[in-house]
């Protein structure tokens, strides 16, 4: 297969970057995204030429560090990630745009590649569990109901790759806090620092620069693991929940 790609370059961080053409030829159908341009650098370098930058690592969809923006969606056509994108899903001869993921808090390094370090000071954050490491506690000390491990897990899948972030046309995090803070704080074992845990990551998301959530529903559409929109209100929930618990706080103290 043959394509034409439009790929951003960008040489620095501030760069005003631009596209640049390049032709990807004789590309294997059942190549990945990467696999492909892993081919097209190959051939840049053996010409004399410079490398496209792009992130990836384990290339099996599990680690979230491919973040490409083709053809306007991020990761691809398909609701997967860009490793486990496949040349077979485009049609050959087609002209594909490649992009980095664009968010104010996601600055541009170089290239394809984007610091998404944002993501992760949300989850430093929310802090630590206080519960022991030490042997296993007895299985029924503390149960876990089915319905909220099932929550639990449904919202721990996610990766953290930010493709959620890429879609939204607010720029907004609040799928990617709202996941993290449910899968903490609906268990047994995240109780003690429930409200404390919420509204330092909701605070750190606001400091980083991301959008508000207006209900779009394009983030979890663009999610590789398909992390269900609800994360986001019951996000609102314990966020008003701890500001409510934090002023009955306040005024008790006062009170006394």
């Amino acid at each position: 297969m043959n394509f034409k790609l439009e790929i951003w370059r960008q040489d620095y961080p501030g760069d005003t970057g631009r596209y640049e053409t390049i032709e990807a030829t004789g590309i294997d159908a059942e190549a990945s995204f990467l696999e492909m341009l892993d081919q097209v650098n190959e051939t840049a370098i053996a010409r004399g030429g410079n490398a496209v930058a792009f992130d990836s690592d384990c290339r099996e969809g599990i680690c979230g560090a491919c973040s490409l923006t083709i053809d306007g969606l991020p990761h691809g056509p398909q609701q997967v990630t860009t490793c486990q994108t496949y040349m077979r899903d485009f049609r050959d001869g087609q002209t594909i745009r490649v992009e980095p993921f664009r968010n104010n808090a996601f600055p541009v390094m170089r290239d394809l590649v984007t610091d998404r370090s944002a993501l992760d000071r949300i989850i430093e954050a929310g802090g630590f569990i206080s519960t022991t490491t030490g042997p296993q506690p007895e299985p029924n000390a503390m149960p876990v109901s089915p319905e909220t491990q099932k929550t639990a897990m449904d919202a721990a899948i996610c990766i953290g790759c930010g493709a959620c972030v890429a879609a939204c046309p607010n720029g907004a995090a609040m799928l990617f806090t709202g996941a993290k803070v449910t899968h903490l704080n609906v268990l047994p074992q995240g109780q003690a620092e429930r409200g404390e845990r919420v509204r330092s990551m909701v605070h750190q998301m606001d400091n980083e620069g991301f959008g508000g959530c207006t209900n779009f529903g394009e983030c979890s559409l663009a999610c590789p693991q398909e992390i269900s929109i609800d994360v986001i209100g019951m996000l609102n929930r314990e966020y008003r929940r701890a500001v409510r618990d934090e002023k009955k706080a306040n005024k008790k103290m006062v009170a006394q």
